[in-house]
């Protein structure tokens, strides 16, 4: 796996070539051209580098002027430009643009993988104390009691080799995954060619097995343990065969933990939180994250 320990510069030239690759250099014609808009990708990519705010990356570019020289900044732009540079830079289209240029940037001319593993984590909304909900709950009234009953959610397929993100959705939690294997088996198959999808017993589904091998070519490893447990054999043909052989070291299911591992890395070097209130700002946020995550492994 590549080191994630990269520089600010580092990070700032792979973003500003990414956006380069996928943005205009101005949203409209008579846009007032202070600011071109692979110059507020990269702004917006440091703020997650940095886990910082919108207010907060302003002040690191006027702390460090070289840095904002090296984006080619005339001036430090103000925090509300880039919190609207967000709000139109990372909606789901222009998303799947820089997705894919992140992905081709890592990848060069390969064009496919040999594994790819299928995961989903939380992420919690804010930086609430998980000691202080637990200490403020206890001995409350039902009242009093404090509760989070939703949360923000990524599912994400990584590269087995690599941990690249070949593709995200971001959702709200909690949610069962059992229907999510094909949009996002389909958010991957847009950056690159898959052999084999590996995931965990909670997206087993007889549908989601003959969607990846029959109409998308896809040979699909998942657990056929979802359900109560029973020594009858699980009803379809290919779950019945991951019942068989999955044990026997089939497609390597051990790789399996490579998303574990993906996703441990994702939280504990970018954190494992969102500030967004609003359902569109959190989603935003998750995408960012997942940018910022593949141009650190570039």
């Amino acid at each position: 796996m590549s080191n994630l320990l990269k520089s600010p510069r580092h990070v700032a030239r792979r973003a500003l070539a990414v956006g380069h690759g996928a943005l205009r250099c101005y949203a409209h014609k008579y846009s007032p051209k202070k600011y071109t808009q692979p110059q507020l990708f990269a702004c917006l990519v440091l703020k997650a580098f940095f886990k910082t705010d919108y207010r907060g990356i302003v002040v690191y570019l006027e702390d460090l002027p070289d840095l904002a020289g090296y984006l080619g900044l005339r001036s430090v732009p103000h925090w509300t430009t880039l919190h609207k540079a967000a709000g139109r830079l990372l909606r789901r289209r222009r998303v799947r643009r820089l997705l894919r240029g992140t992905v081709r940037r890592f990848l060069g001319r390969r064009r496919r993988v040999r594994r790819a593993a299928l995961d989903s984590t939380g992420f919690d909304c804010g930086h609430t104390s998980h000691y202080y909900v637990r200490r403020r709950s206890k001995g409350a009234s039902a009242q009093q009691r404090v509760r989070y009953r939703r949360f923000a959610k990524l599912e994400a397929a990584f590269d087995c080799e690599s941990h690249l993100i070949l593709g995200a959705i971001p959702r709200r939690g909690p949610a069962v995954d059992v229907d999510r294997f094909i949009p996002l088996l389909d958010e991957a198959l847009r950056q690159v060619k898959i052999g084999t999808a590996l995931a965990d017993a909670g997206f087993d589904s007889e549908g989601n097995h003959r969607y990846a091998r029959e109409k998308r070519g896809v040979r699909s490893v998942i657990p056929a343990s979802i359900g109560r447990p029973s020594a009858k054999p699980p009803a379809g043909r290919y779950r019945r065969r991951m019942r068989q052989r999955l044990h026997k070291g089939y497609c390597q299911y051990g790789q399996r933990w490579q998303a574990e591992t993906g996703i441990s890395v994702l939280k504990r070097r970018l954190g494992a939180a969102v500030q967004g209130r609003s359902y569109a700002t959190q989603c935003r946020e998750l995408m960012l994250l997942v940018l910022t995550y593949n141009l650190m492994l570039d």
